[in-house]
C-alpha cells in the first residue's frame, strides 16, 4: 500500500478570531503501489490541502496519514517521494542543472551518480539543451518541466503531482502524460490532481472525486466509464448531486 488516509480532517481560519472553515472532512483513501490515481475536484475542493498533509507540510486536525506503512512525520519516508507543487517557484538565478544538483544532494543521490541522473531527467523532460540557462529565462511551461525533473531526480517510488499540466501547451501536456505512463510501467505510484479531465481519463487507473472537502466517490476508471461513458460526465454528475444535497 503506497498511501493510506483514514478519517482525515483539516480546518483553517481566514483571520484571527474568525470561524474555522473545513478544508477536508473525514477523508479516507487507500492507493495501491504501482497505481496511477487521479484526484479531481472543483477549485477550493481541498485537493492541495490533502496533498500537503501527505507531504507533512500541513498537519491534520485528526485522522491518520501513512505512506508505505509509515507515518508521514517519519523523515525517512520523504526520500521515497517526488513532489511537484501547483505553482513551482525556484531561485530564478539558478540554472536547471544547479537546481537539480541541489535536489539530488538533499535527496541522498550518491555523488558519483548525480550528473548521470541530471542528464537523464533533463532529457526526459526535454530540457537538456537548456540545462545551463538560468530559470528566469524559462517560460512558465519550462519551469513546470524543470519542477517535474526535480520531482524525479532521486528516482522516488511515489510521485505526487499537484496540477502537473498547469501552464503547459498541448505538446507539454503530452510529454507529461507520457512521463506518467512511463512511471506506471516502471511500477511507481503516481498521485496527481488535475482540472483537465481528458488527461486524467487517458492514463489513470483510479479516480477520486473531491467536492467541498469530502471525497464523494472513488472508483476504478473503468467502472466510472462503464457507468457514465466519460470522466467528465461522472465528475459533473457527482458535483450536481452534491449541489442538490444528494451526497
Amino acid at each position: 500500500m503506497s498511501i493510506h488516509i483514514a478519517g482525515l480532517n483539516k480546518c483553517f481560519r481566514k483571520g484571527i478570531g474568525s470561524k474555522r472553515i473545513p478544508a477536508v472532512v473525514d477523508l479516507s483513501l487507500e492507493i495501491n503501489s504501482g497505481e496511477v490515481f487521479g484526484f479531481v475536484g472543483p477549485n477550493g475542493a481541498g485537493k492541495s490541502t490533502t496533498i500537503k498533509t501527505l507531504l507533512n507540510l500541513v498537519f491534520p486536525d485528526s485522522g491518520e496519514v501513512k505512506i508505505f506503512d509509515r507515518p508521514v512525520s517519519d523523515f525517512n519516508v520523504r526520500r521515497d517521494i517526488g513532489y511537484l507543487p501547483e505553482n513551482p517557484c525556484y531561485y530564478s538565478s539558478l540554472t536547471a542543472e544547479e537546481l537539480l544538483f541541489f535536489g539530488a544532494e538533499v535527496s541522498g543521490v550518491p555523488k558519483p551518480l548525480i550528473y548521470e541522473r541530471i542528464e537523464d531527467v533533463l532529457r526526459r523532460v526535454q530540457l537538456l539543451d537548456s540545462a545551463r540557462r538560468q530559470l528566469k529565462t524559462y517560460s512558465k511551461g519550462m519551469v513546470q518541466r524543470a519542477g517535474i525533473a526535480l520531482a524525479l531526480i532521486h528516482d522516488p517510488k511515489l510521485v505526487i503531482l499537484d496540477e502537473p499540466m498547469s501552464g503547459l501547451d498541448p505538446l507539454g501536456r503530452k510529454l507529461v502524460g507520457d512521463l506518467i505512463l512511463e512511471m506506471k510501467e516502471q511500477g511507481k505510484t503516481v498521485f496527481f490532481s488535475s482540472h483537465i479531465l481528458n488527461d486524467a481519463e487517458r492514463f489513470c487507473d483510479s479516480i477520486g472525486i473531491l467536492v467541498r472537502g469530502r471525497l464523494r466517490r472513488t472508483d476504478k476508471l473503468s467502472v466510472l466509464l462503464n457507468e457514465f461513458s466519460s470522466l467528465e460526465r461522472a465528475f459533473l454528475s457527482t458535483v450536481e448531486q452534491v449541489e442538490k444535497g444528494g451526497l
